[in-house]
């Protein structure tokens, strides 16, 4: 599968693979990027660690990850990806996603929750995109709900973090045909 690169004016995403990596070690660096995941970039063996994941998910076609850039400040800002991915179903998961502290706040993220909405509804032809997220993470959530996803419901205690703690997942979820509607609403801001 062939992975376009999917841009606009503020932000450009590319395939994330051991070439380019290593633009995301200084950011990776920061403290508590991701404490609400189960995963684990605090040093450049780890990151490259979750890099390999990632890539052998994208070769088995159940994930495509992306190195975010911004365009706006010229530099690579962190990562996503398309994850969970069921091509039966066409049903899948936007998850794994940080940037660094210096683009929270910016837009930088909603930009690129657009163009990864837009391609999996419309060229991809899913029918529903979800968003999992650790119950406490107050930010992340307002995010989605303020993108229009809808709260399905709370996973109790179903995934272990680095520290042990065991979290509750919040599932939220947009439907293709709410994506119309939400597409002009939400993002014709920008």
């Amino acid at each position: 599968m062939k992975v376009p690169t999917l841009e606009n004016d503020r932000v450009k995403l590319s395939l994330l693979d051991l070439s380019n990596y290593k633009h995301l070690l200084p950011i990776a660096q920061q403290e508590n990027l991701i404490q609400y995941s189960p995963s684990d970039i605090s040093t450049p063996e780890k990151l490259k660690e979750y890099v390999e994941i990632a890539v052998d998910a994208y070769y088995h076609k159940k994930a495509i990850p992306f190195i975010i850039f911004d365009k706006t400040k010229n530099t690579y800002a962190g990562c996503t990806r398309y994850m969970n991915i069921n091509w039966n179903y066409k049903v899948l998961e936007i998850g794994s996603t940080w940037i660094g502290r210096e683009f929270q706040g910016t837009g930088l993220n909603t930009h690129t929750k657009f163009l990864m909405l837009s391609y999996a509804f419309e060229t991809l032809n899913f029918e529903k995109v979800e968003f999992r997220i650790d119950e406490r993470n107050i930010r992340s959530r307002k995010a989605v709900e303020k993108l229009g996803c809808k709260l399905e419901g709370i996973l109790r205690k179903n995934v272990y973090l680095k520290d042990g703690f065991k979290r509750n997942t919040c599932c939220y979820g947009m439907l293709e045909e709410e994506w119309k509607v939400i597409k002009e609403k939400v993002f014709n801001a920008f």
